[in-house]
């Protein structure tokens, strides 16, 4: 929700404030807003596809600066689209833009775009802190006002409709915030945050002490995501004229300013709306303006809040709307905690998703395309068991392409430079039924399975590589056979060795208190400085592509892996994926750097190197890298292979023919999904995925991912 314009407009008015020395307090925080902010207004990388490790550490930085003004945050997240569909049109719009930005972006202008795996990063961060937070079903102004209101405390937003709730304790709007600017008060020493308040009494206080109780009626009639009045307001403004002699920078502040003048002189909304129904009779029908506004303004009525029960007793969320209540009790607890990605619920609801544009490659298709099998699937156990219901929607239950599927989902994605909407089939698992209801419950071996088979991946590989680093190798994995243009060794080698940066990372952040040796610390400072330079030549759009469809496959990965309760250890973002470096290490490794050059010191970094490119080898044929000649990159990969398992047999003839027996032995039990993959081997005991990893478990998340129940 918004209304265009009307940030500019109050924050240009600092009457309108209050300051404050923020302590000693609940904070009701809008997620979304926040995590926006922190990302584009620090200057974090865009075009390279982020730097999720300098984002965490942004985020950090944030809650520690409350904590020390005992500030207590609870954090609310967005959910899914609202079921009844009615800001459909407004996303659309929005979807296009962001495509607009990230061509810009792409093509060397000027444009804003969040990299895609950023609310997961921002969510695993504030777990890791215990930050209190919620994850929404649909949009989440009304559940944060809500919310405030029964605790008498402010909000933390940059959304303008707070500046129309009627919010007890005002709100705070972040770019006033000056929370990297903790202060010490003199008298008390107590530490605060400088902030400047946004009191809706102060504000009326300013025309006329207009009836706050309009402010719902000016939002409608400004338009806000449910409402569209532009054509009628602009029959209403050549219809009333107000003037107050104050001067403006843009029509729109202007009409912003007339119209809550214009509005001040009635005593209620009901008096007002009769008023603005007057003044375009005769040209738009009074029953359609009046729908139209009514509806606006009810978006803005506040009631007793579902998060309160909650935050305090971690109670189930109640009052939900019918469609929500029909879904199972365990994956609406999980959506709440934020255990599942809020898109689950738009696949459930509506059977349709918009896909997140990323900066790539705008001539050749999305990166999505390469995903999609691993969404077929997702869809498949979203969907799976709903034949039998009734469908308020019919004509999305067969797909019209007739492939056989139960069910598809409509899907939003660019196409070149339009946003285009695509009917894809969901796919039902090929193993045993798993009916939603009861996914939870299914054995933990069974889940394995269908995300290993959906990867096209055995089991063999989770012992080669530390658990909390099985599921992104996986990945990779399935964007070497999927992706095209086919990915070549630099772009293997720059993402393992940003795996191995993010792992030298993760442990001295992880273990603060003890001492880093000097020589780890040498081979991470090294990496560190590998970044894009800022006045080195353009973007790489094959590059930016290529790591376009990795993102994209992780992010779908994660969200299967999620769904199936963790089979897989779901692995820490802010570690997997830093795009200046990888970005830059391809131009260097084509330029004939050596990948262990870079990781000289303790044999820790090598190593680890060494494995993940093993296991990633060991599954992945090596024909599937294009010819690289520029040094001789496919012999390079060969003989390194050779090397790291001199114990098979290099003759190719032979490898074929044991390979087409191991594949007459394992048939019976495989399920094998796109070109290119290995046979995929019935899931192991649990007990033989432990390998000589286990001390790098990954403990970012106090969570416990054997199951949802538990988290």
């Amino acid at each position: 929700m918004g209304v265009q314009g009307f940030t500019t407009y109050v924050e240009g008015n600092p009457q309108y404030f209050i300051d404050v020395k923020l302590c000693n307090t609940r904070l009701v925080i809008d997620g979304s807003s926040l995590y926006h902010r922190l990302y584009l207004a620090t200057g974090l990388d865009q075009k390279h596809g982020g730097d999720y490790d300098s984002f965490a550490d942004r985020i950090r930085h944030f809650f520690r600066a409350l904590a020390q003004c005992n500030i207590r945050p609870f954090v609310v997240l967005d959910g899914g689209i609202d079921h009844t569909d009615k800001k459909f049109e407004t996303l659309k719009q929005r979807a296009q833009s962001k495509i607009k930005g990230a061509h810009a972006l792409a093509t060397g202008s000027y444009g804003n775009v969040i990299p895609i795996l950023s609310k997961n990063v921002f969510r695993q961060v504030l777990s890791s802190l215990h930050v209190p937070f919620a994850q929404c079903i649909a949009e989440a102004d009304w559940e944060i006002a809500s919310l405030a209101n029964e605790w008498n405390c402010a909000v933390l937003t940059m959304d303008s409709d707070f500046y129309i709730f009627d919010l007890k304790a005002g709100c705070l709007p972040i770019p006033l915030f000056q929370w990297n600017r903790v202060k010490t008060c003199e008298r008390t020493s107590e530490r605060y945050i400088p902030a400047r308040l946004f009191s809706i009494n102060r504000f009326c206080m300013h025309f006329n002490h207009m009836n706050k109780e309009l402010l719902p009626l000016f939002a409608a009639m400004a338009g806000n995501d449910y409402t569209n009045m532009q054509v009628a307001m602009e029959t209403f403004f050549t219809r009333v004229t107000v003037t107050d002699g104050t001067g403006h920078s843009s029509k729109r502040t202007h009409r912003i300013h007339d119209l809550l003048h214009w509005l001040s002189q009635f005593s209620g909304p009901q008096e007002a709306l009769e008023g603005v129904l007057v003044i375009l009779e005769g040209t738009y029908s009074r029953n359609t303006v009046r729908a139209v506004l009514s509806s606006g303004m009810e978006e803005y009525r506040l009631s007793s809040s579902n998060l309160v029960q909650f935050f305090e007793e971690g109670a189930p969320v109640s009052n939900l709307p019918e469609p929500v209540r029909a879904l199972p009790p365990w994956v609406l607890l999980a959506l709440a905690k934020g255990q599942l990605a809020s898109c689950i619920l738009n696949v459930l609801l509506l059977q349709r998703v918009m896909l997140k544009v990323q900066v790539e490659d705008f001539r050749l298709p999305s990166c999505h395309a390469t995903s999609q099998p691993i969404r077929q699937v997702l869809y498949g156990l979203l969907l799976d068991g709903k034949q039998a219901q009734a469908s308020s929607k019919p004509d999305r239950r067969l797909n019209p392409m007739d492939t056989g599927a139960s069910y598809f989902v409509e899907e939003f994605e660019r196409k070149d430079l339009q946003l285009r909407s695509s009917s894809v089939p969901a796919v039902p698992t090929q193993l045993q039924h798993l009916p939603l209801e009861k996914l939870n419950e299914a054995p933990v071996l069974l889940r394995l399975q269908v995300l290993l088979n959906t990867l096209g991946v055995n089991s063999s590989v989770l012992k080669m590589v530390p658990s909390h680093l099985s599921l992104p190798i996986c990945v990779t994995c399935y964007w070497l056979t999927h992706a095209q243009p086919t990915p070549d060794l630099q772009h293997l080698q720059a993402l393992l060795l940003g795996l191995v940066y993010g792992e030298l990372s993760r442990l001295r952040q992880q273990n603060e208190s003890a001492a880093e040796s000097p020589e780890l610390r040498a081979v991470r400072q090294r990496l560190g400085r590998v970044r894009v330079r800022a006045t080195g030549n353009g973007l790489d759009l094959s590059v930016a592509h290529a790591f376009s469809q990795w993102q994209s496959c992780l992010r779908f990965s994660l969200m299967l892996n999620q769904l199936l309760c963790f089979p897989l250890p779901k692995p820490a973002c802010a570690w997997l994926y830093k795009g200046t470096l990888v970005h830059q290490v391809v131009r260097d490794f084509r330029g004939g750097c050596d990948p262990e050059a870079l990781l000289e010191g303790p044999p820790f970094p090598k190593q680890l190197f060494r494995d993940l490119l093993g296991a990633v080898q060991n599954s992945v044929d090596i024909d599937v890298f294009t010819p690289v000649k520029r040094r001789g990159g496919r012999q390079r990969l060969t003989q390194e292979k050779q090397q790291q398992h001199p114990q098979q047999p290099q003759n190719r003839k032979h490898q074929k023919q044991k390979k087409q027996q191991v594949q007459k032995q394992e048939q019976p039990h495989q399920q094998r999904v796109g070109r290119g993959r290995r046979p995929v081997e019935e899931a192991k005991p649990i007990q033989d995925l432990n390998n000589r990893f286990k001390l790098l478990a990954c403990e970012d998340d106090d969570d416990h991912d054997d199951g949802c129940d538990d988290e």
